[in-house]
């Protein structure tokens, strides 16, 4: 299975159990790896036998924006299902960060990272 990943993407979202996370608001970012069979599109040169990396992102972004959750492993959970909608996406590896999470002590960085695959 061949590998089309996305890197970094940024949005801000009002997820997290505490108040001041659902009020305020924090940046959460995503990193994908969507797997794929891109041999007939690099046969033909054809953008609609692939994924198209763009508007998968902007769906991502809207995942991370839109209603709030308390985890983000539920997070997490939204946006592979929104990837895996995609027809040529057979599996998808989504890591959500959330660097500001609410910890007491020095940290750089939360993660959950998740794979999901069609059945």
């Amino acid at each position: 299975m061949d590998r089309v990943a996305l890197r970094g993407l940024k949005a801000r979202g009002h997820h997290g159990v505490f108040q001041k996370e659902r009020e305020e608001g924090q940046t959460f970012i995503v990193d994908l790896t969507l797997g794929l069979d891109t041999r007939p599109a690099a046969a033909d040169d054809d953008l609609a036998k692939t994924v198209h990396y763009g508007i998968v992102a902007e769906e991502v972004v809207a995942v991370v924006e839109g209603e709030p959750v308390d985890l983000i492993e539920t997070l997490a959970e939204r946006i592979a299902q929104t990837c895996l909608k995609h027809e040529g996406v057979r599996e998808v590896e989504v890591c959500v960060h959330k660097p500001d999470a609410p910890i007491t002590v020095p940290f750089d960085d939360v993660t959950v990272t998740i794979t999901r695959s069609r059945v």
